[in-house]
């Protein structure tokens, strides 16, 4: 397909149109709204189901395509943090919280995407690899845990050389605390649980529970999308606040880590649904496991600028033209291969 027939394809479907209606309800004043019950058990069931899916691909993927992309992915995420920490310190002039905060965010990965990329794959008819979801596992902690200890360190050297001497908020968290945070979360505990469940009840045991994980998954995604066009259009008024940088980072660095993923995938093994989707894992910017973690390690950290960021900014920005783009990129380049 070329550029514009994949921009239909995707600012078409009705997921990625109901994300607009919310956007669109919440800006014209409308009532509506989802009561957090719905909300919790619609993301219960769309991040059990990836696990589920990808849990079963995982039974059948033999190690050795499994862990170069595994490795690959996992040293993005402690390297990621890294530069995005260091570009917002220095280009931005961010705090060393915000900018820890920020670069959590960063080299997290968003599972809403991932699975509005799965969905966008699929409609186009084209295959991917379905052990993904584990990379989507990988790929969410480590960033999030070397941006905490980058800011822990600075902030209590920083603090050791005050006339106060006080150390710092983050300085007391307790390090169990904060990592029992971000591995108990509900994201990675549904991920991780439904690919050990699907890894153990194989393609024999998905089959019993297709019909409801697999059939109205779509379905359950316009609904869940909706609700986050509810919720994007709730900060886009703070979009007036953050600056152009702001506007500028969560545009740009999204595209570069995006672009970062279609070059690596093919070395990796990788199909071309499988670069797309590995491009769309680097380029997205997590609002749900960072956004705790960050909370509890980083109380000192603005909120307004890495929920607006990732949130108001880059998840709009990869769900409406992201996507598409990385899929056209992905099939110029390698096209020809695989």
């Amino acid at each position: 397909m070329d550029a514009l027939e994949l921009l239909r394809l995707n600012l078409l479907s009705p997921m990625v149109l109901a994300f607009v209606l919310g956007v669109l309800a919440t800006v014209i004043r409308s009532d509506l709204r989802f009561p957090d019950a719905l909300y919790t058990t619609l993301s219960i069931y769309l991040l059990l189901a990836i696990g589920l899916k990808g849990g079963v691909a995982l039974a059948t993927t033999p190690l050795a395509l499994l862990w170069l992309p595994a490795v690959a992915t996992m040293a993005v995420g402690l390297a990621t943090p890294l530069w995005t920490f260091g570009l917002l310190r220095r280009l931005g002039r961010f705090s060393v919280p915000d900018a820890a905060a920020m670069a959590a965010h960063y080299g997290s990965v968003s599972v809403v995407t991932f699975i509005a990329a799965q969905a966008f794959l699929d409609r186009a008819g084209v295959p991917y690899e379905g052990f993904m979801a584990t990379l989507v596992a990988l790929l969410e902690v480590p960033a999030i845990l070397v941006a905490l200890v980058l800011a822990r360190s600075i902030m209590t050297r920083e603090a050791a050389h005050s006339e106060a001497g006080s150390s710092p908020a983050i300085a007391a968290v307790p390090w169990r605390a904060l990592l029992g945070e971000v591995l108990a979360g509900r994201s990675i505990v549904l991920l991780a649980g439904g690919l050990v469940i699907g890894a153990a009840s194989g393609p024999v045991g998905m089959a019993r529970v297709e019909p409801f994980f697999v059939t109205p998954f779509e379905g359950v995604l316009t609904l869940f999308l909706l609700e986050m066009g509810l919720v994007t259009g709730r900060r886009l008024g703070e979009l007036r606040t953050v600056g152009p940088f702001l506007l500028g980072f969560g545009i740009v660095v999204p595209l570069l880590h995006g672009f970062m993923g279609v070059a690596l995938g093919p070395f990796l093994g990788l199909s071309l649904g499988g670069t797309t989707i590995l491009a769309v894992l680097f380029a997205s910017a997590s609002y749900l496991a960072a956004t705790a973690a960050v909370r509890l390690g980083l109380p000192e950290a603005n909120p307004s600028l890495y929920l607006t960021a990732s949130l108001a900014i880059t998840f709009p920005f990869n769900l409406i033209v992201g996507i598409p783009l990385y899929a056209r990129v992905t099939q110029m380049l390698w096209g020809g291969a695989g």
